[in-house]
């Protein structure tokens, strides 16, 4: 069995892998991590991981430009359960749409739109970009987040923000002048808008609970 890392053209993908194979190797799990294209690789994974940077749309149409792959994802994650984690915009597509220079439809997977964050105070940046303290959402513990609360802070470099149509589905927030989603599930689906691979012991936590959860 895998770890499939999707390569769609989008994605700090070598920092991923190393980070995977690091927690791997840490938890003594013999566990080979694949960066791939191949819808096949990704049907045959135990786990699926979707990275992704830039613009929805261009991660969206990239994502949709490999052959099979969107309805090897369908099978996967949605009929047979794989565990699945999203990451940064890998975690927007789960949306139903994300209106960032246009309107673009996602995986549909979570109810929601992926929109600009607003500026609520004047002193904030946009992008959001840098460390920042993950809280978790009260009464809503998921074993993803098992040992994050508290526990450093998590790099974010975004400026547009998913906002579910569920609030059960928000698992963590981020405080940047108002609450920012910074991770959603559902059933074997998670993502998260922080880039793990760059959060240090709190991405490294993030992925080895990934690796251990049996949804």
């Amino acid at each position: 069995m895998s770890v499939a890392i999707i390569n769609y053209g989008s994605g700090n993908l070598r920092s991923v892998a190393k980070a995977f194979e690091r927690a791997a190797r840490e938890l003594g799990q013999d566990l080979p991590v694949l960066v791939t294209d191949d819808p096949e690789q990704v049907r045959a994974a135990e786990r699926i991981v979707l990275p992704g940077v830039g613009a929805f749309g261009d991660c969206a149409a990239g994502l949709s430009a490999i052959a099979g792959m969107r309805q090897v994802l369908e099978e996967a994650v949605i009929g047979a359960g794989r565990p699945f984690l999203g990451i940064c915009v890998g975690m927007q597509l789960l949306a139903e749409r994300g209106l960032e220079h246009g309107e673009f439809a996602g995986l549909g997977w979570i109810a929601g739109e992926v929109t600009a964050i607003a500026r609520t105070d004047p002193a904030l940046k946009i992008p959001h970009m840098g460390w920042n303290v993950i809280n978790l959402t009260a009464g809503r513990a998921h074993p993803l987040m098992q040992q994050l609360d508290g526990d450093g802070h998590g790099y974010f470099v975004h400026s547009f923000h998913f906002q579910p149509t569920e609030p059960e589905r928000v698992l963590a927030t981020v405080d940047y002048g108002a609450p920012i989603t910074a991770a959603v599930g559902r059933d074997n689906i998670v993502g998260v808008q922080f880039h793990p691979e760059k959060s240090q012991n709190l991405g490294l936590n993030l992925i080895a609970n990934f690796l251990n959860w049996r949804p």
